[in-house]
């Protein structure tokens, strides 16, 4: 099946927000859209429940044990190791890095021509990782090769989930084997670099140095391996999901110029301000935040989130019973007619900072709870930064009336073709 959501949505449609799935040798998995489910699984009740086998063994076997793919007791400690190296305060530093790595990707772009944004996106969001992971100690030939085995490894993945009945062909015939040789390549790559800092000992201020530094309560810092891991977290999590929202965000905007005007005009007020500094600018570049946020809710790049309970629960009258896989819909609760007001709609404006405070309960772009991406607030500081970058220099116009998606392990566009124009 290539596209499961029309067959998610008619099952909603049909049972109601909670439903159960046989998936085959007496297993059932429940798919929920229910948002009071979906907080008290990841937020209110989340130590009895951890991620499925689809994220600690399938994708870990590519990336490694890192925060995404790491459960219990190492998690904790990984988490609470790694999170200051996220924060408002430190990302500050990285700010100058992310947006001069935007100005140079959004100057090559073609004008007045058909362009597929996706792969633009994509070259976009993973050069300002590498910049801000890596400052420039790392080479265009080593940024394609990381950036080669992430994409390859996504797509097996893929293939793994949905043909497992193939499972025989790909370890017969050498594919899974050959996957991970590539996986390999990165990681030696990323040793390398690690090894290249750790010699010259000179301080760039960017996530690497913050996590070279970082210390455990007993004052020893992080072996390579687990840095390697966590850093490829980082890749897969950082720049995926960044280029499919851009890709929607652009793609929605091109179908609304009268917000590519209001996110236009308020940054060039931003930025007349002499004394505004980038992170000023960001944080009143408030219309492209609700752009974004817009389009996070009506294309969730992480459209699904899986959890299996440890131990028996009850939750509204219902018995959990230990070892269920749940899978929320985050797309279906994202456009729940009780949920919101006319849930098709592009409507920035319900993202106001005084309406956006309702909207916590159910709105889930970046999970929830103590596991809710740690680089939520880097993902939103260069999306705000791409979005305002791009309509302060181009008019975006669509190419085909309607958006496509394509759901893989994110949910990603098809077919995102615009034209840009050059406003000088």
């Amino acid at each position: 099946m290539n596209n499961p959501l029309p067959f998610h949505h008619k099952n909603f449609e049909k049972h109601g927000d909670i439903f159960k799935l046989n998936i085959g040798f007496g297993n059932y998995a429940v798919f929920s859209r229910d948002a009071e489910l979906a907080e008290y699984v990841l937020q209110k009740n989340w130590k009895n429940y951890k991620k499925s086998e689809i994220q600690t063994e399938q994708l870990a076997k590519y990336l490694g044990k890192g925060l995404l793919t790491s459960e219990g007791d190492y998690w904790r400690t990984q988490r609470k190791l790694i999170q200051p190296a996220f924060h408002k305060k430190s990302l500050d530093t990285l700010l100058d890095t992310i947006k001069n790595t935007i100005v140079e990707e959004v100057s090559k772009l073609k004008t007045n021509i058909s362009v597929d944004v996706l792969p633009v996106f994509g070259d976009l969001a993973f050069k300002v990782v590498v910049k801000s992971l890596f400052s420039n100690a790392v080479t265009n030939d080593e940024i394609k090769t990381l950036q080669d085995v992430t994409e390859e490894n996504q797509l097996m993945l893929v293939k793994e989930l949905r043909q497992p009945y193939l499972k025989w062909y790909f370890q017969s015939f050498g594919i899974i084997k050959k996957h991970l040789s590539r996986s390999q390549e990165s990681r030696d790559i990323l040793l390398n670099i690690i090894n290249r800092r750790k010699q010259s000992q000179a301080q760039h201020n960017d996530l690497l140095d913050m996590l070279l530094s970082a210390r455990y309560h007993d004052g020893s810092a992080m072996s390579n391996e687990q840095l390697i891991d966590e850093i490829l977290v980082l890749f897969v999590a950082g720049h995926e999901t960044t280029a499919n929202s851009l890709s929607f965000t652009l793609q929605l905007l091109a179908h609304h110029l009268e917000w590519q005007e209001k996110v236009r005009h308020q940054y060039q007020l931003v930025l007349a301000d002499a004394n505004s500094d980038l992170m000023s600018v960001i944080g009143q570049s408030q219309y492209a935040k609700q752009v974004v946020e817009e389009s996070m809710r009506l294309y969730p790049p992480a459209y699904f989130m899986d959890r299996v309970n440890l131990e028996d629960d009850t939750f509204k009258g219902f018995h959990l019973k230990k070892g269920t896989s749940f899978l929320f819909s985050i797309l279906e609760i994202h456009k729940h007619k009780d949920l919101w007001e006319h849930p098709e709609a592009f409507m920035p404006e319900r993202f106001t900072p005084e309406k956006a405070k309702g909207y916590s309960s159910h709105y889930f772009p970046f999970g929830a709870g103590p596991r809710k991406c740690i680089g939520n607030n880097f993902a939103m500081f260069e999306m705000i930064m791409a979005v305002s970058e791009l309509v302060s220099k181009f008019k975006i116009y669509p190419v085909q009336d309607t958006i496509e998606v394509n759901p893989l392990i994110t949910l990603r566009p098809k077919h995102a073709f615009l034209k840009f124009e050059n406003i000088n």
